[in-house]
Formats: C-alpha cells, structure tokens, sequence
C-alpha cells in the first residue's frame, strides 16, 4: 500500500521531469492535471504555433517528449507506468493519462532508465554546427534502436546527395518563411531578448547571431534576430578571426518518420524523439532541428516521397559534438500543473 506522501512525491517528480522536454522554440506546450496516482497530460492551446504548425503536430511531438519523461521518471523512482494515449475522443486536449503501476523488476532495464533519467535536465539541442568529429557507426545505430524502441524509426541519410537535398529544401522553406510576415512575427514572440527574464522561449545566446559557413551541404537557422537591437552587427575594426570552434561540420543527418501521421503517431514521435535524445546526450552528443521544410505541405509531402520511402518524416535533425554547454530555462510547477482531489 503506498502512502499518499509516496504518491505525491511521485507525481511531482514526473511532472517536474515533463517539463524538461524539448519544445519548437522552447514554446513548453503542455500542462498537467494529478488527481491521486494520475497524471492528465494535455496540451496548452495558447502555446501553439498558430502559423508555423496550424494542425498542431509540432505541439503535439513536443508533447510526446513531455510524455516520455512521466514515463522515465516514473520508471526511475521504481514504478511501472501505466499509460492510456488518447483516451477521450471528447476531449482533445487530453493526449494521455499515466498511473503509477506495480514497482519495477530491478536489473539491466533500470540500469538503462537510470543512464537516461540523468540527462533530463542537460540540454540536448543545439543551434548551429558541430566540431568534426565523427561519430561511431555502432553508436547512431544504438540512437536508431532508442527511436524504434517507442515504434518510430530514427533513419540516418546516407548519401551525400540525400544531405544536400535536406539542406536545399530547408533553405528555401526559410526563405519563403521569411517572406511571410506571420511567420516572421511568430519567431520573434519566442525570442527572448539578453535581459529578458522569462522561462520560456529562445534565450539570446542560444541561437547563432550571424549566418554560418555557406555551401551545399549548410542548414539554415532560424532567424531569432531579425529587426532586433541585438541582432549582429559587424564590428567597425574587425579584428582578425579567432580559430572557430566549431568546423562548421553537418553532423549526422536524420529523418524521425511514422508509419502514419494521425495525433497518435506525432505523440509517438515525440517519445522516441526524447527517448533517442537522452540516449545521445548521455554520450556527449547533441542535436540540432531543422523544422522549416516539414512545415511546408509540398516539401514535406516531396521529403516523404523521396527519401523516407513513404513514411511520414515528423523531424529532420542533425547529430554530432559540439564544444559549446549551456543550460535551459523551463516555467515553474505552478504554470504548468493543476492539483485536484
């Protein structure tokens, strides 16, 4: 019989946890309800991208990695979680309720819960290019296998040319982005300023300040800065170059895809997205997303076609190693969960 204390301590601990999954310009798009050993997992309206993501698929991948992470917890403090996806059609902002199940078998799979529960609160993305280093065959592989392991397949593009096509669409998606002056004005609301002290967001030093090494095989950015005092400007006497830190290398390009592309599948892409993440991280390793061709109906439908052999790609990312290490800033308890009795 476990004790209301035991009860309580869990949930907040999930929750807490939740909200340091990763978010589309760190929008952190969910909201909690705990009602005894449950935890509601929702999302919140207010917080979607109403222009970039009017269906609601990238809030609900965000969503799915807040999932995820009740999960972990929930499974590190020694329960087996119990979870019902979807479970009132009524109700649509319900995307899930957990309960705390029976405790778990001790053994290798806490072991690994343990290895992924310690990078929850490191930040795993990163904005920009990464050091030249390779990473190992056999590693990718065990990041593929994280994504598989919640029914989602993590694909890494092998070809060169495959990589330059990712690359040339997501220029041009950003480009016609750009254009669009809705689009423009819904990056800025997510853009935090150097001295800005709120907990959501883009924070300043977070995204690069000017383009980055150019060729065929560049990602763009997101513009977090355009028209902003902060933005880059370059100096009156430059000075001459330090030597980079990064080597502008791509990384490992990969395509997140599902077999299809109804709410439940995107929540299940966010599992496997964090649950691949936190794996990566663990190893020093970090990722890079590049949403802005997926969020162009013909280019993401041309990607599918193309270089996901049907399936439905719901992230395009790059892995590698970067030198940089910053934190994340998340909102508190009290913004994001509602006790009932």
């Amino acid at each position: 019989m476990r004790s209301s204390d035991e009860i309580g301590k869990a949930v907040h601990a999930a929750v807490e946890a939740a909200a340091w999954a990763p978010s589309v310009h760190n929008t952190q798009p969910w909201s909690f309800v705990v009602s005894g050993e449950e935890i509601s997992v929702r999302f919140d309206s207010d917080r979607r991208l109403a222009v970039e993501d009017p269906a609601g698929r990238e809030m609900l991948i965000s969503c799915g990695a807040a999932l995820f992470n009740v999960r972990l917890a929930l499974g590190e403090m020694g329960y087996e979680p119990v979870v019902r996806i979807l479970p009132d059609p009524d109700r649509r902002a319900l995307l899930a309720t957990v309960r705390l199940g029976s405790a778990v078998a001790a053994g290798a799979a806490g072991e690994h819960i343990r290895l992924l529960h310690a990078q929850i609160e490191r930040r795993r993305t990163h904005r920009g290019d990464f050091t030249g280093e390779e990473l190992p065959e056999r590693f990718v592989e065990a990041v593929c296998g994280q994504a598989a392991a919640e029914g989602v397949r993590l694909t890494p593009v092998r070809s060169a040319a495959g990589v330059r096509v990712l690359a040339a669409l997501t220029r041009a998606a950003q480009e016609v982005q750009a254009q669009d002056q809705g689009f423009s004005l819904e990056v800025l609301r997510w853009s935090r300023s150097p001295d800005s002290r709120r907990r959501d967001g883009v924070p300043a030093d977070a995204y690069p300040h000017e383009a980055g090494p150019g060729g065929d095989a560049s990602f763009a950015q997101r513009d977090y800065v355009h028209g902003r005092p902060w933005g880059y400007e370059p100096p009156e006497r430059p000075e001459p170059p330090e030597p980079p830190a990064e080597t502008g290398s791509p990384g490992v390009v990969a395509l997140l895809t599902t077999a299809g592309d109804e709410r439940e599948h995107w929540l299940a892409a966010g599992q496997g997205l964090q649950r691949a993440l936190l794996f990566a991280s663990a190893y020093g390793v970090r990722a890079t997303f590049h949403t802005q061709a997926l969020e162009l109906d013909q280019l993401r439908e041309f990607i599918r076609g193309r270089l996901c052999s049907g399936e439905y790609p719901q992230m395009l990312m790059r892995l590698g190693v970067t030198s940089e290490e910053a934190g994340s800033m998340r909102r508190p308890l009290t913004e994001i969960l509602d006790e009932r009795s």
